[in-house]
């Protein structure tokens, strides 16, 4: 049995920042599992993450003597499964515009391969693809009926015995164990509804397929649940959500619109937060680009909140459309806020930025996370320390530790 090991193409890598500071491509989460989910799930083994040396200590590489290493930004279908399984010693698959798809090789690679590195084979069937920041919302109701179709085959799901909730659809709606549904309406005519491990969906929800509500998320009273919506595991929501994707333990847990956005890890929007998805002029959205290092034209007409982990926005913070705010900022105060605030951010557009001290900062994260009862490692206190240093990398290291 060979090793999995999902690889961070370079140029997708940067284009996905600021998400990929902090976990590799794979770690991403889109439909149901994240990326590397799906590749575990589907090939029945362990993956291992071929990613930036800072990241390594978290997401080790664990090489053998027959390695598949699959590019991180992919998501599984059959066909490729197959195709990636009549891979030899040596052997590659590339798109038919050059991207590299995956590598069977005995060796253990220190950086991303290359497709002329081996013999290339062409695979020219549909893919999904993530490459820039948006298709994590864009396909992310194709990704949640494609996970949907593979984790309950063949599978009974779980009862829906409240006699106050109305379901419409209800063969595409999956409950796992220990969920509660009180007084709510699931709507899976146009899509499916899955509802994951111990979830709670409080009283007078309106939820619509697609969408996914991962192990232990909350929805709140009287939650507006559009389609095309993600909600990661631990995370606690309310208000109205559309076509949207937060990865897990993030909150947004009070009234306020989030539409056509992505929210990383351990992140919470104050009571009122909002954000525009949709410019009063219908152009196109532009977005801030880590490739370029300003706002390039998204040719997108809906386009919202692009938020870093650890990131908290106070009570009614307006975020304009294609707004991109980094790993670990503290966003306050009247008014729309910057299109781009960078990582290490303290402040509002109102009242001025500063840096965001960075052992107030990581004392701030331990803090957050304890409250969960998750450890804060010292993996991920270095990670952090490593975005703080490439974002400010001319102003010298600071030594504290948090973690002995």
């Amino acid at each position: 049995m060979y090793n999995l090991i999902l690889f961070d193409d370079p140029t997708i890598r940067t284009n996905l920042l600021p998400f990929t500071f902090t976990r590799p491509v794979a770690g991403i989460r889109i439909g149901i599992q994240t990326i590397a989910e799906k590749w575990a799930t589907r090939l029945n083994t362990a993956a291992s993450f071929l990613t930036e040396p800072y990241l390594q200590a978290k997401f080790p590489q664990q090489p053998g003597d027959d390695n598949l290493y699959i590019n991180g930004a992919v998501c599984p279908t059959d066909a490729l499964v197959t195709a990636i399984s009549y891979l030899q010693l040596q052997e590659s698959l590339v798109t038919p515009d050059g991207l590299l798809l995956a590598v069977r090789t005995d060796q253990a690679l220190e950086q991303t391969p290359l497709p002329d590195q081996f013999t290339a084979g062409t695979y020219e069937a549909p893919l999904t693809i993530i490459r820039q920041m948006p298709d994590i919302y864009l396909k992310n109701g194709e990704q949640i009926r494609a996970d949907f179709a593979f984790i309950t085959k063949d599978r009974q799901s779980q009862p829906i015995t409240d006699p106050h909730t109305r379901c419409y659809g209800i063969e595409n709606i999956f409950v796992e164990e220990g969920a509660k549904i009180r007084a709510a309406v699931l709507n899976a005519e146009a899509g499916p509804i899955y509802i994951g491990r111990d979830a709670t969906i409080s009283e007078g929800t309106v939820m619509i397929g697609p969408f996914a509500l991962c192990d232990h998320a909350t929805v709140n009273w009287g939650g507006k649940m559009r389609n095309n919506t993600t909600v990661g595991p631990y995370c606690k929501v309310g208000g109205e959500l559309g076509n949207s994707v937060l990865f897990g333990y993030s909150n947004k847990a009070h009234d306020g619109f989030l539409g056509n956005s992505v929210i990383g890890e351990w992140c919470n929007l104050g009571a009122n937060t909002n954000n525009s998805n949709l410019k009063n002029d219908f152009t196109n959205v532009k977005l801030h680009s880590y490739a370029t290092g300003q706002l390039e034209d998204t040719g997108l007409l809906f386009c919202g909140l692009m938020m870093g982990d650890y990131t908290k926005a106070g009570i009614s913070t307006m975020f304009n459309t294609g707004t991109v705010v980094g790993v670990l900022v503290n966003v306050f105060g009247a008014g729309f806020q910057d299109k781009h605030i960078p990582s290490f951010t303290w402040g509002g557009a109102a009242e001025g930025y500063t840096e965001y001290r960075l052992e107030k900062a990581l004392q701030v994260v331990y803090e957050t996370v304890s409250r969960r009862d998750v450890e804060f490692t010292a993996e991920d206190e270095a990670i952090l320390r490593e975005v703080q240093r490439i974002c400010y990398p001319l102003k010298p290291s600071t030594t504290g530790q948090l973690n002995s």
